[in-house]
């Protein structure tokens, strides 16, 4: 197996085929490293260990998971699963999800999923603490190509969401409610993100259910 001798930049964009960012994501070195790949550039990304970042993961996790049972969706989320479409990129979210008559469509077994056999999720997010910038920018652009429904970045400082709804050409728009979670607003997640801050995930889930279950 190839290995990275040389130690390369965290946390930024350099310039590297598609063998040399393999041989990278495969090095034991950056096993704990969220790897990103676009248009000739790969991103080694080291992974967030502060509280908030974390707590704020979980939050979505089971705001998410919360309205789905509430109103019957069928969902499968995934945490921090790795897509790679070969040759061209690769990215690893935070939570990724595949919803309603596509939840069947989740990818299985034990490594990485291939977009080659596999559509691209309906719902990407990233849990941003200091990685806003890149989020909202070159990630963003990864995720517009790949053509996912909808992105989602968790600002874990302002305890704010940046909801984008995709659209055909490549762009995206700001988005105040959810399309593939209709009636889901951003700004009653947001609320939940603001109470973890003082209440514990069984008081923030039963708030949540509370809200869901109102006609």
């Amino acid at each position: 197996m190839s290995t990275v001798t040389t130690q390369l930049p965290t946390d930024i964009w350099v310039a590297a085929t598609w063998e040399e960012f393999i041989a990278m994501a495969d090095d034991p070195a950056y096993s704990q490293a969220k790897c990103y790949y676009r248009n000739g550039q790969m991103r080694i990304e080291t992974m967030s260990v502060g509280p908030d970042h974390a707590r704020d993961n979980g939050s979505i996790f089971l705001g998410v998971s919360l309205f789905c049972i509430a109103k019957a969706i069928p969902l499968n989320s995934l945490d921090n699963c790795s897509y790679r479409k070969t040759g061209v990129r690769e990215f690893q979210p935070d939570v990724s999800y595949y919803i309603g008559n596509r939840a069947k469509l989740a990818p299985q077994g034990t490594s990485i999923a291939s977009l080659d056999v596999t559509p691209p999720p309906d719902l990407v997010i990233e849990v941003a603490d200091s990685t806003l910038a890149d989020d909202i920018g070159e990630k963003r652009l990864l995720y517009e190509e790949l053509k996912v429904a909808e992105y989602w970045v968790i600002d874990v400082k302002k305890i704010e969401i940046l909801a984008f709804a995709i659209i055909a050409d490549n762009g995206s728009r700001r988005l105040v409610q959810s399309e593939v979670l209709p009636g889901l607003t951003i700004a009653l997640l947001e609320e939940a993100l603001r109470r973890s801050r003082t209440q514990d995930q069984a008081q923030v889930g039963n708030w949540l259910l509370t809200q869901f279950q109102q006609p």
